[in-house]
């Protein structure tokens, strides 16, 4: 069956790879990607690019119109550490962009939608280890409130009126490809890459600061994964917790250390501690793997040798 999809936020961490691998998929001319810039070489030259602003209700919908979108993926995001810095301009990137394509999806004007969601939405109150799929959720950064917020009108609109809209709560994401956005997780990508052109790493968490992370490879194919499942399969419309792996700068530093015994790290916490601390420390998925059969391919040791081979190729 052929398929018209909409990346918006194309250019950003998840959506240049996203965007590549849904063209590998369903072929370049059926995934017309989007975003206020330009992105990068392999992105531009693969398939169609629209300019456009995912808060412009009106130019989205004729993209929407002139493309006949069957299925938006709405990545453009503001992200923890960024958003911390612009509230207000952070919350309504994230809700107003959310709105206009679950409205689009009411008036039947698209099908189906991915929208993120994120380990951010739970808050200190949060139980930490194997944080359960519902749980009490009282998030302390804006990211974290825009979210909680997304999944819970995801989950309206899905129940008033029939939307059909898939969710992931993505825990931190490591990839060799694209530069990270803001997050507060950013740090597992640079160490990576300080630790071949430095040597050494100074890093913004403490070293037990433990959080959930996964490798690109397996946040794409759980997205993938997710909206291919049938959609009586689909038992929650709000978010699906997703997990692979949770470890802290401690651990990944000794396991860069097998690879490069030389490697140094030093621990300069900053305002993304408390970001940090406000996390679950791991995650349970047990959901996801029961009703579409998640399970994740990547753990540290896989993700480390991944990243350092292909950063230094």
């Amino acid at each position: 069956m052929h398929k018209s999809i909409l990346i918006l936020g194309a250019c950003g961490q998840i959506g240049t790879e996203l965007t590549l691998n849904l063209r590998e998929t369903y072929g370049n001319e059926s995934v017309i990607a989007s975003d206020i810039r330009e992105g990068n070489e392999n992105l531009m030259d693969s398939g169609s690019f629209e300019l456009l602003d995912a808060t412009d209700y009106d130019a989205l919908e004729e993209v929407i119109a002139y493309y006949e979108i069957d299925e938006v993926y709405l990545m453009a995001a503001m992200l923890s550490a960024t958003a911390e810095k612009f509230p207000e301009r952070a919350w309504n990137l994230n809700m107003n962009s959310l709105f206009n394509v679950l409205n689009l999806a009411k008036d039947k004007k698209i099908k189906r939608i991915f929208w993120p969601s994120s380990i951010a939405v739970f808050g200190p109150s949060t139980p930490k280890t194997n944080t359960p799929q519902n749980t009490i959720m009282e998030p302390s950064t804006v990211y974290g409130i825009s979210k909680q917020s997304g999944e819970r009108w995801c989950n309206y609109y899905h129940h008033k009126f029939g939307v059909d809209v898939r969710s992931l709560r993505y825990p931190g994401l490591i990839s060799w490809k694209t530069q990270p956005g803001g997050g507060t997780t950013d740090y597992a990508v640079e160490i990576y890459h300080k630790a071949l052109t430095e040597g050494a790493y100074s890093c913004f968490l403490n070293k037990d600061t433990k959080l959930p992370m996964m490798f690109m490879d397996d946040a794409i194919r759980a997205t993938q994964q997710l909206m291919a499942t049938d959609m009586e399969k689909i038992g929650i419309r709000s978010s699906y917790n997703l997990s692979a792996m949770s470890f802290s700068p401690k651990e990944i530093a000794q396991n860069i250390k097998e690879h490069i015994p030389e490697f140094e790290i030093f621990y300069e916490p900053d305002f993304r501690q408390a970001i940090a601390d406000s996390w679950p420390n791991s995650i349970d998925d047990s959901q996801a793997r029961k009703d579409w059969g998640w399970k994740p391919l990547f753990d540290l040791n896989k993700t480390t040798k991944d990243m350092l081979g292909n950063l230094k190729a």
